[in-house]
């Protein structure tokens, strides 16, 4: 009984993988290339987000920053 499982769990594992696969067509791209579908849609916002956020706490991290919290950079 346990293997059959073991089968079945891997073909369900098999067809979640696979459905994400997905070619895109040359015409499709532009609607793909839209502000709004990047990972960041704002990267000024998020910026200045940053930067208020820094000042606030003192630190930086976590988005991919470097060097310690004193607040003089």
């Amino acid at each position: 009984m346990k293997p059959m499982r073991a089968v079945l769990l891997a073909g369900v594992l098999a067809a979640a993988f696979l459905s994400g696969c997905a070619s895109v067509k040359p015409w499709e791209r532009e609607t793909l290339a839209l502000p709004g579908m990047q990972v960041d849609a704002e990267p000024l916002i998020s910026a200045c987000d940053d930067h208020i956020y820094f000042s606030r706490e003192a630190s930086k991290g976590g988005r991919s920053y470097g060097g310690g919290g004193c607040g003089c950079n």
